[in-house]
C-alpha cells in the first residue's frame, strides 16, 4: 500500500525540523554544558538530549529514504538528505528545498 505524497512530505518536514532543532540543542546546549561547565553531573535531565537525537536521527534517515524512493531521487540526493541531518541548519535547508520541489 503506497501512502499519499502529501503524508510522506509532511512526515519528512516534521522529522527534518525536529532533527534540526534537536541537533542545535545538542551542539549549542548539551555540549557546552558537558564540556565547558560540567553541568551534566548536576543536571541529569541533560542526558535526554543526545538520546533523543539518536532516536530522532534514525527516524529521519528512514523518512529520507522513504521520500527518496517514493519520489525516485538519485542515490547522491538521498545521501545528501541523510547527511543534512548531521550538519547544523542543513536539515532546514534540505527540508525547504524538498518541499519547494515536490509540493
Amino acid at each position: 500500500m503506497t501512502q499519499p505524497s502529501t503524508a510522506v512530505l509532511t512526515r519528512f518536514r516534521l522529522m527534518a525540523i525536529l532533527c534540526g532543532v534537536n541537533l542545535l540543542l545538542l551542539i549549542f546546549g548539551y555540549m557546552p554544558a558537558k564540556y565547558l561547565f560540567d553541568a551534566v553531573e548536576t543536571n541529569k535531565w541533560l542526558i535526554s538530549i543526545p538520546i533523543a537525537h539518536g532516536y530522532l536521527y534514525i527516524v529521519y534517515i528512514l523518512t529520507a529514504l522513504q521520500i527518496g524512493v517514493q519520489k525516485k531521487m538519485s542515490l547522491p540526493i538521498i545521501l545528501a538528505l541523510i547527511a543534512a541531518g548531521t550538519l547544523p541548519f542543513a536539515s532546514f535547508v534540505a527540508e525547504r528545498r524538498i518541499v519547494k520541489k515536490y509540493s
